[in-house]
């Protein structure tokens, strides 16, 4: 049966707000709650008397609109916040400008009540973006009582632009917008943010919760339905997870009243039947249960189980399940049921539910620090221009005036490449935030009344072909760096400005500073060489049998003034002459890379072991060795090839490492040597091994460990076809202290570098993410990392451009012969996709992706019937009882 759930939502607010409170109030830190359009000679901000929120006007987010309130005969129905309105009848875009914490996840929800605030009974329809990106279209003339929309997201700058846009003839207007801070570590996905569809606990009760009852401000309606029958409880229940869902809401409960059948709650979406949906239940026991009485059911979404094990809830304590992949509805139409299992003896029971659909934001916004350029540069000229709101760049049909931006792929924040504000009124000197329009090619400044002389910073935007300082009344001289070869400059109309290109007048007497001066200078390297000759006669011929190795210190003692400590030495340290005995005088060699030559070896007569020889041309260097060594000296996991020992005598380097004699990944991936090619449910556990070694590296070291060269040539396999990461040579340790990044110089491979990394040279265990994100597309496709050959060169954008076909079939690794279940390959793909996102704070975890490759697994792993073998990655749905005091575990 189709429930009315959207329209029940779109109904709050409508009415005189009834709600559930408590006695104590959370804080409200962080929030932002702004009514729009609150008249000049009311107070701000004011505590709303049904919420005890504090509200404040939204004048001070934005510079333009007008104010207005609902018809009277409608104020009185309406919370105070909701009853005015700010419209915007000039202009095609009006933004508001939001401070927001950057990478941190924000509840974002406004609210439009037309009202007739004007009069005219002609409601709007128009549509609200975020930055660049479409949000939601507003129809009031559908949605009569008015509505809200709400999202979960992510910022990627600390300011989050909320705009309308006028799409029509009718006026955009918006009644409210609030914002709360959520913590990061629930409400997770793949990718994209999450837009709610409804929200509901489950009660007969007509009041809907929010805060103060919940910390962060969600709303909660109320929903029942006829065959069903209510529970309660007075007892306290505790919500104690990374939900943290209200207590009010956990303290009420349904359950069919026929209690052998399921309890249902289903919906159509025909609009967008393609939407994903992500399912967040929230179930506690609130019954007593009798010895003999048991409550056990089975969650199943359009009639498919969600879990291989059933729910059993705890008593008077939450238990939140939730799906870890979208889902989506044939035709829209979708069903979400509890079912009783047969040893059950009570029917099942669900105390609040939580749906959202999947909203992208793929169009990155424009370079941060060129945003907050302009906005320096429009307050530094007193700028007034209507259509400078929003973000510069996109979407082209809202770009800024006096702009053009670089037009690269939607993944890459947008640069500004020209820049003209002639005849713009400009007074006083040409300002210094144009200095960090870094990539400007064009520049037209003329015909103002600029004054002051041509900044040399001018000069150092390397990128500038054309700058046009014309007609105004500029001084000094022009710098050198802006007469160079390629660059046109027009100055003319400038009369006080002289070009460096007019040679000043000399005399005899500066000849010859420069001849006396050359002549000294000869005369001094002549000395030198002289002395150098001499004494090099006098050294004994054994001095340099006493110099160090190159790349390493001379000794190995650590002196307060030294760059680098010395290696810890352990009792895994072998001698050169056992490691020429252990390796048969290097008989048989296994490989050969930029650090040496790996040879094959055996010690105390029978474990085999891979020796790396750094060899005296290694681009590697003794800095790497050693932090190999420090760091596989104090890391022990199954996924992480261990290190027997190592040799550290003179100029005799070496690492002896346990022997894994299928060599690395991307040999089986291509059949390189003969290797055999690994099928699709082996890859999927190759990739889930290895990001349980990248999980143990972020979360069960102390401090954490940045792997920073992910890729499938260091992804070893044993005789089992065990995943091991190997090659930690450029792995670093985060300082104590619970930094999130550390500045290093960029590091890593080709392809692989995480390009957030590569600009910033700030490194973070999100890096790593990026890397295995492109491992997880080689596995899926066998296609070269950056192929000059493709149309699309690097392996991202060639599997974004595939994506748009839908055709899964293109994108997989064709000697993989179509044999692989098709839910596994596309869950495996969403989740490289979501690795590989060009912002770090977009990627998941390396906890998220192992949870979701052992999805991919059961998911392959039940088409062929093969479970048996995979007891360790058995569950497709993820049971969390979550608690504060939860802590990552080192395998």
């Amino acid at each position: 049966m189709e429930r009315s759930l959207r329209l029940m939502l779109l109904l709050i607010g409508t009415l005189a707000i009834i709600h559930i409170g408590q006695a104590q109030s959370p804080s409200q830190q962080g929030f932002i709650s702004l009514d729009c359009g609150l008249p000049g000679n009311e107070p701000s901000p004011y505590t709303d008397a049904g919420t005890e929120l504090q509200f404040y006007s939204d004048a001070t987010y934005i510079q333009s609109g007008k104010t207005g309130t609902v018809a009277s005969n409608l104020e009185s129905m309406l919370m105070k916040p909701y009853a005015t309105v700010r419209f915007f009848p000039e202009g095609r875009r009006n933004c508001y400008n939001l401070p927001v914490e950057k990478g941190r996840k924000h509840l974002v929800r406004a609210w439009f009540f037309y009202g007739n605030y004007d009069g005219r009974d002609v409601k709007p329809k128009f549509a609200l973006y975020l930055g660049p990106n479409p949000w939601a279209t507003i129809d009031l003339e559908e949605q009569v009582n008015g509505t809200r929309v709400e999202i979960l997201h992510i910022p990627t700058s600390n300011s989050l632009q909320i705009c309308l846009v006028k799409t029509g003839e009718t006026t955009p207007m918006i009644s409210a917008l609030e914002i709360r801070p959520m913590g990061n570590n629930s409400y997770i996905t793949n990718s994209g943010s999450l837009s709610l569809y409804f929200r509901v606990y489950l009660t007969k009760s007509e009041k809907y919760i929010r805060y103060k009852n919940d910390i962060y401000d969600r709303q909660w309606l109320a929903y029942f339905q006829d065959e069903w029958t209510q529970i309660t409880t007075t007892s306290d229940v505790s919500n104690n997870n990374k939900f943290n869902p209200p207590k009010a809401a956990l303290a009420t409960a349904a359950i069919p009243t026929n209690a052998s059948e399921p309890l249902t709650i289903d919906w159509t979406n025909s609009d967008k039947p393609d939407d994903q949906y992500y399912l967040y239940r929230h179930f506690a026991e609130i019954q007593d249960l009798r010895a003999n009485e048991t409550r056990e059911f089975n969650m199943v979404w359009n009639d498919e189980v969600m879990s291989t094990e059933p729910v059993i809830p705890d008593k008077l304590e939450i238990t939140t399940m939730l799906s870890v992949s979208p889902r989506t509805c044939a035709r829209g139409q979708c069903k979400f049921q509890l079912i009783r299992t047969n040893r059950s003896t009570l029917p099942p029971l669900l105390n609040a539910l939580e749906v959202f659909t999947v909203i992208q934001f793929p169009q990155s916004e424009t370079n941060e620090t060129e945003v907050a350029a302009m906005r320096n540069i429009e307050s530094t000229y007193g700028l007034s221009r209507i259509n400078w709101q929003g973000d510069p760049c996109f979407p082209q049909q809202l770009r800024w005036d006096a702009l053009d931006c670089s037009n690269t792929d939607i993944f890459t924040p947008p640069r500004i490449t020209s820049l003209n504000l002639a005849s713009s009124n400009l007074t006083g000197n040409i300002a210094a935030a144009i200095q960090n329009l870094t990539q400007l090619v064009k520049l037209d400044l003329s015909n103002n009344n600029l004054t002051g002389e041509v900044p040399e910073f001018l000069g150092n935007i390397k990128s500038l072909l054309f700058i046009n300082l014309s007609g105004n009344d500029l001084n000094g001289t022009v710098p050198q760096s802006l007469e160079r070869k390629g660059l046109e400059l027009l100055h003319q109309g400038n009369p006080r400005l002289v070009s460096s290109s007019s040679p000043p007048k000399t005399t005899k007497k500066s000849f010859l500073v420069p001849i006396v001066a050359s002549l000294a200078s000869v005369a001094i390297l002549i000395a030198a060489l002289v002395l150098y000759l001499v004494l090099r006669k006098k050294k004994p011929s054994t001095v340099e049998a006493v110099h160090p190795p190159p790349n390493r210190p001379k000794t190995n003692v650590t002196h307060g003034s030294s760059p680098e400590p010395s290696i810890e030495m352990k009792k895994r340290r072998f001698s050169y002459s056992e490691v020429i005995k252990m390796t048969n005088n290097f008989e048989r060699v296994l490989g050969e890379g930029g650090f040496g030559v790996v040879c094959h070896g055996t010690v105390n007569g029978s474990q085999q072991v891979a020796v790396k020889l750094l060899s005296q041309s290694s681009t590697q260097g003794y800095k790497e060795f050693k932090a190999e060594v420090d760091l596989l000296l104090r890391v022990h996991h199954t996924n992480l090839v261990s290190l027997v020992g190592y040799c550290d005598e003179g100029d005799h380097l070496a690492l002896i490492y346990e022997f894994v004699p299928n060599e690395d990944l991307r040999q089986h991936l291509s059949g390189k040597g003969g290797r055999p090619i690994v099928n699709w449910g082996t890859r999927l556990r190759i990739a889930a091994e290895a990001a349980l070694g990248l999980e143990y590296l972020h979360i069960g070291c102390t401090p954490p460990i940045v792997h920073r060269d992910v890729k499938t040539t260091n992804i070893l396999l044993d005789e089992h076809y065990k995943a091991k990461l190997a090659d930690f040579g450029l792995s670093r340790s985060f300082p104590i202290g619970g930094e999130t990044h550390v500045s290093t110089v960029v590091a890593g491979t080709p392809g692989y570098l995480d390009p957030e990394y590569y600009q910033t040279s700030r490194l973070g265990e999100k890096s790593d993410v990026y890397s295995f994100g492109i491992v997880l597309l080689e596995i899926i496709t066998n296609q070269l990392v950056i192929d000059r050959n493709r149309r699309k060169s690097h392996i991202t954008h060639w599997v974004g451009s595939e994506l748009n076909g839908g055709d899964i079939a293109k994108i997989m690794d064709p000697k993989l012969n179509g044999d692989y279940d098709s839910r596994s390959a596309w869950r495996a793909l969403e989740l490289a996709m979501a690795c590989a996102d060009p912002t770090s704070a977009k990627r998941p975890t390396m906890s998220h992706v192992v949870i979701e490759l052992k999805e991919c697994l059961v998911s392959e792993n039940s088409k062929r019937n093969m479970s048996q073998g995979m007891d360790s990655l058995n569950s497709p749905e993820v049971s969390m009882i979550f608690d504060s005091g939860m802590i990552p575990r080192a395998r």
